[in-house]
């Protein structure tokens, strides 16, 4: 066999068909599951789609990506919505991002937040901090610091932040006080735009389907219900946990490295430095109450409620009902029992660790030296969305064509 894919999600899944396409059948996809689909499966729940994985949706800024996607299910399948996202902050109900919205909240808390951004760190020239905590507080200021982003970030990642780095954030924008006064005075947001403002989500059924479409078109050449425990650098075989051995020119895994519980021909210093690799655990919940807002997403930093996030379904998904949180399984203990609907994601986001880069740089290397590629959000080790991990896809095919 020429290419072995482990895990049928979108980098798996994209990599296979372009494969087809290009007129390359000597290959194998593996799937843990007994559908495709990884994060963004989705499951019918009280008449409509609930996407297992939580908020993952087709964002509209890569045009090749989404030309490539909608060979396998039509642009008129597709409704586009204008991202509408809400934050919950001290009794404000404001937009994202929270630097560029200040001035929607009460006149008293615009103050404060003013007076907390002229003192920021990165206002007044002061150095760049290196750790986690630290640096929030240098770049955004005390206020947005203690009621947003470490109290959402220590929900949605764990308790212990200073063992994330800050080298993943260079996506926050500069806030700038002029803008913010600015801002505040005129009644609206300036600043840059967030990412995301435009997405495409189907008319008729969950995000999933798009990628249980993917899959089909792959006939036989996807064989469901199979994890792997092993693999062997030396001869490129992997071996399931019912023993059946699978061998390849290539390997392409998109599964996370920890899933690996045995690892043959690697250097015990990789091995080690696998183990080191941080992930948090996610559970979404079906609440079929609908919600009085017009917003998809609402955030909520406030640490006495146990989630950190709701997706408003009734807002995207035509003739739906009800919404779904999203709780960092460490946090699922304050979560009162009941009869919804749950779904536990174990690996959920892999966690920007100080030196996770270093360790990725090392593992891919090494690895890819020996034709065994790693790719996607758990290949990669890396918070990329769907739209993100084909266009990484592209790249590899091509790279390997």
């Amino acid at each position: 066999m020429k290419y072995l894919i482990l895990g049928a999600g979108p980098a798996g899944l994209t990599v296979a068909n372009k494969l087809l396409l290009s007129g390359e059948d000597s290959f194998l996809v593996l799937e843990k599951e007994s559908e495709a689909g990884g994060l963004c499966r989705s499951t019918d729940v009280d008449g409509s789609p609930f996407d297992i994985g939580g908020g993952h949706f087709l964002d509209v800024r890569r045009p090749k990506v989404n030309e490539f996607l909608f060979g396998f299910m039509p642009e008129e399948e597709w409704d586009l919505y204008d991202r509408k996202t809400t934050l919950h902050v001290n009794g404000n109900v404001i937009g994202q991002p929270i630097e560029a919205n200040i001035w929607q909240m009460k006149l008293e808390d615009q103050v404060e937040y003013l007076k907390s951004i002229a003192v920021a760190g990165c206002n007044l020239g002061e150095p760049m901090p290196e750790k986690f905590v630290d640096w929030i507080y240098w770049k955004l200021g005390k206020k947005i610091a203690e009621d947003y982003m470490l109290p959402y970030n220590r929900k949605m990642f764990g308790k212990n932040l200073d063992e994330l780095g800050t080298y993943w954030l260079e996506k926050l924008p500069n806030v700038s006080f002029d803008e913010t006064l600015l801002s505040c005075l005129e009644k609206k947001p300036y600043g840059k735009d967030p990412g995301h403002t435009q997405f495409y989500y189907p008319k008729k059924y969950g995000y999933g389907e798009l990628w249980k479409r993917m899959a089909d078109s792959l006939g036989d050449r996807i064989v469901y219900n199979t994890a792997i425990s092993s693999i062997d650098f030396d001869s490129r075989t992997v071996t399931s946990t019912e023993g059946e051995k699978y061998t390849a020119d290539v390997i392409i895994t998109t599964i996370p490295w920890l899933e690996f519980a045995d690892i043959s021909g690697m250097p015990d210093e990789l091995v080690r430095d696998i183990k080191r690799l941080k992930y948090s655990s996610i559970q979404t919940e079906y609440h079929p109450e609908n919600l009085d807002t017009e917003s998809q997403w609402v955030y909520y930093p406030d640490p006495k409620l146990s989630y950190h996030r709701i997706l408003v379904r009734h807002n995207f998904c035509p003739g739906s009902r009800g919404y779904w949180t999203e709780t960092n399984k460490e946090r699922i203990d304050a979560v009162s029992s009941n009869e919804n609907f749950k779904y536990m994601n174990k690996y959920a986001y892999p966690l920007n660790t100080v030196d996770k880069p270093q360790i990725m740089d090392r593992l891919l290397k090494w690895s890819s030296e020996r034709r065994v590629y790693g790719l996607g959000r758990w290949g990669e080790h890396q918070h990329y969305n769907s739209d993100v991990t084909v266009e990484k896809a592209f790249g590899l095919f091509e790279s390997l064509s």
